[in-house]
């Protein structure tokens, strides 16, 4: 079966456009660790989600019809870098820019009480597929702020009433450029915030931290014992 690769979030009405012309494609996310073999295109010591996203192109090229790449404000400009690299590879990158801020989606998952792995892989997915789902709101007791890890196995340390904050926020509202909204926290809710390293986001999310009292953590790769410790001490303590 052919695929569509993408990243980040791409403009709704292109990603719409390729759904009507290749209805029978599947659509991959190239932000996601599929253990595809590094192509050491990058630097060691640079963000794992954009080598993921490299690393996963190469490794799909030949069942590849296009790739969509975010990249705007909604994503960052190593996305972009991303992009010029893979077009001066031979890949047909199509490039999007979905930097609206309104209207904003009604916001259900990131405030329900599913297992926060789940509210996380709910709003990943709804970028290419939304599927109704019966949810319940809760109150946050904890808060996860940032983008969805490529641990996506750390998520698992949270209780279900952790409410999701930072960008994967924005994803489920429809407006991923939103700082404003993606720099929205609640002063009582304790909570983590959360960067991949070597990603620019760490300045917004080390700063969030200290505003609201909150634990930063950044991982590089997967989360080694140390920093599952400092979350699982900061959810108990707190």
């Amino acid at each position: 079966m052919k695929k569509i690769a993408f990243w980040g979030f791409p403009d709704p009405e292109i990603a719409a456009d390729m759904k009507q012309l290749y209805p029978q494609a599947q659509w991959i996310d190239l932000d996601i660790d599929y253990g595809a073999p590094d192509r050491k295109i990058l630097p060691d010591n640079y963000c794992k989600i954009i080598k993921n996203i490299i690393n996963n192109a190469f490794n799909l090229k030949d069942e590849l019809i296009i790739t969509i790449g975010a990249t705007g404000k909604e994503k960052c400009d190593s996305g972009w870098f991303a992009a010029k690299i893979l077009q001066d590879n031979g890949f047909n990158v199509v490039e999007t820019k979905y930097e609206k801020i309104k209207p904003q989606r009604e916001l259900k998952i990131s405030t329900s009480d599913l297992p926060l792995y789940d509210k996380v892989n709910l709003i990943i997915n709804g970028i290419t597929e939304t599927k109704p789902v019966s949810l319940q709101a809760c109150k946050p007791q904890f808060g996860f702020w940032g983008v969805p890890p490529n641990d996506l196995e750390v998520l698992k340390l949270f209780p279900d009433t952790t409410h999701v904050y930072g960008w994967t926020r924005c994803v489920e509202a429809g407006v991923p450029a939103d700082i404003d909204l993606e720099m929205y926290a609640e002063p009582d809710v304790p909570t983590v915030f959360y960067a991949q390293a070597f990603c620019s986001k760490c300045q917004l999310a080390k700063y969030l931290a200290d505003k609201y009292n909150g634990l930063y953590i950044d991982i590089d790769d997967y989360a080694g014992n140390s920093v599952k410790a400092k979350i699982e001490a900061f959810l108990k303590l707190r």
